[in-house]
């Protein structure tokens, strides 16, 4: 009777050890891949970068090529966590450039376009003029963003 409680018992041991070393194994790959995706942007067949998702800084607008769309985003406000939940796991038009602003500490840029609310997005051109502004409070998603900026 030991004897069998004994194998029961070292089978258990053994299978978790195959388990986890299993798991772990899986676990790191995709971490791998995704953090060299993250930082190194992959070219497409038509060889122009896919679209980004990139913080806000002084500078951004001036040197980044293509439609640029600033985010006012606060982390308190689940709705700008749900649209930026749908930008990071959709995939942004090539050429487009989102630019998360933050909402609570930006009130010069938020003045500049008329930003009352967050979740409001606006499109501006090269020299950082409002081409276009969309509040995505109501609807979320980088499709609504797609369908109402581009």
């Amino acid at each position: 009777m030991k004897l069998i409680w004994l194998v029961v018992i070292l089978a258990i041991v053994v299978g978790g050890v195959v388990i986890l070393s299993n798991q772990s194994r899986n676990d790191k790959d995709p971490l791998k891949e995704e953090s060299s995706q993250s930082q190194l942007p992959a070219e497409n067949s038509t060889g122009t970068e896919p679209g980004t998702y990139v913080d806000y800084s002084s500078s951004i607008i001036t040197s980044t090529a293509g439609t640029k769309i600033l985010f006012f985003h606060a982390p308190w406000c689940p709705q700008c966590r749900a649209l930026e939940t749908s930008i990071k796991s959709s995939q942004i038009p090539e050429g487009v450039t989102i630019i998360k602003v933050d909402y609570d500490t930006n009130q010069p840029l938020r003045k500049k376009y008329g930003v009352t609310i967050q979740t409001t997005l606006v499109r501006v051109d090269e020299s950082g003029n409002l081409v276009k502004k969309y509040v995505a409070y109501d609807e979320p998603t980088l499709a609504a963003v797609k369908t109402n900026l581009l």
